[in-house]
């Protein structure tokens, strides 16, 4: 257990993770800041992880995954209430500090209100904008207290335009570091896969938008891989989706694959199938072979084309990036690429290629190294602590 100071009186901590990946990361720093003063009463918006940590939540996880534009403008009423109510508790809890995790829509409006009230911000986990709305800086510079990052470049990106960020390694790294897994060999058995087989894993997303976007694709293409070849595919379900979002969709593809936790997918596949987002910097530090998907409404699609400066969105490739002569160290199929056809091309090009799949799992190992298997967790709770 990590030994803080513990001499001034219990205070509250307001955290904001709106998201299913920052519920999880929130939960780490939380579980240790109550390891060293548990009287702190932690309230705001989260996820399971942070509700079995005790934390009163206001709004879920759940209730917040609006992914696009389009989708928040149709929301508009329902985040605008959020909001409102955010605010009401805020200044009837009076927080000692608050914890902000990504999310950077709301949690930027929210920053420049919390900072009028007094109460110092701390931003866990930079909003990306190296990749886009690179005005939010500004906001960045002028209501956050306290800026903790997770990529190393993102420090020198941030001195540049006048803002003293912290690296304090990435949780993700933290997070994976005590996982267990049996032998193969079992696992398969378990599993009831055929040890002959390629195993191919589907990482269709965290939000219902992206499994319904998403997951068809990904059904259609091991469809094809199932006609010609020796394949048998693991189903990393989100466990805060219902599961009958997924038995329609898998009852008309005519594929079965199992159904396992997602790092048991990642660990256990020869290579997967993932939608953008967290699971493939997860996918990286298994440093499994992976093709990387997203698909949007194409109003959405076609805002965000004119806002993202990058080449890559997949984070595995950003971390990567430098490391290659060549842009992408796994393939990335957006839009309309990310279909059945070209993602089962692809799939069977890399599964029949053994050269290549070892040259992207070692690309994938360097690109962890990257990462830090730093403690950010303890930093996290260290910073909040400061402000108790």
């Amino acid at each position: 257990m990590m030994q803080l100071p513990s001499t001034k009186p219990s205070r509250s901590v307001f955290v904001l993770a709106g998201e299913v990946s920052g519920d999880l990361h929130a939960a780490g720093v939380i579980r240790t800041l109550l390891d060293a003063r548990p009287e702190v009463r932690v309230f705001g918006v989260g996820g399971r992880k942070l509700q079995e940590l005790g934390a009163e939540l206001l709004y879920t996880t759940d209730q917040m995954s609006i992914m696009g534009f389009v989708e928040v403008l149709r929301h508009a009423l329902f985040l605008r209430k959020v909001i409102a109510d955010l605010k009401r508790a805020i200044v009837r809890e009076k927080p000692a500090v608050a914890l902000l995790i990504d999310y950077p829509g709301m949690n930027l409006h929210l920053a420049s209100f919390l900072q009028r009230q007094g109460i110092p911000v701390i931003y866990y986990i930079s909003p990306q904008v190296w990749a886009w709305k690179e005005r939010r800086v500004e906001k960045i510079r002028a209501f956050v207290d306290r800026l903790l990052v997770i990529f190393d470049f993102e420090v020198g990106f941030y001195r540049n335009h006048g803002i003293d960020a912290e690296f304090v390694g990435n949780p993700v790294v933290e997070e994976l570091a005590d996982l267990r897994f049996p032998s193969r060999e079992q696992f398969l058995k378990d599993a009831g896969i055929d040890p002959s087989k390629r195993v191919v894993g589907l990482l269709p997303g965290s939000r219902k938008q992206e499994i319904e976007k998403i997951f068809p694709e990904m059904l259609g293409a091991a469809r094809r891989l199932q006609e010609t070849g020796n394949v048998a595919f693991l189903l990393g379900k989100a466990p805060h989706i219902d599961w009958s979002l997924y038995e329609q969709l898998i009852k008309e593809s005519g594929v079965n694959p199992v159904v396992r936790p997602a790092y048991e997918v990642m660990h256990f596949s020869d290579l997967v199938l993932v939608t953008s987002g967290t699971a493939t910097l997860e996918s990286l530090c298994f440093g499994v072979p992976m093709i990387v998907l997203y698909r949007t409404g194409q109003l959405n699609y076609m805002i965000g084309k004119r806002l993202v400066r990058l080449n890559n969105i997949a984070l595995a490739n950003i971390v990567a990036k430098g490391l290659y002569a060549r842009d992408q160290l796994v393939p990335e199929l957006i839009q309309e690429r990310a279909n059945a056809e070209e993602i089962s091309r692809m799939a069977s090009k890399i599964l029949e290629d053994d050269a290549l799949a070892s040259s992207m799992r070692k690309g994938l190992q360097e690109a962890r190294s990257r990462l830090s298997a730093d403690s950010p967790s303890q930093h996290v709770a260290k910073v909040i602590l400061e402000f108790l």
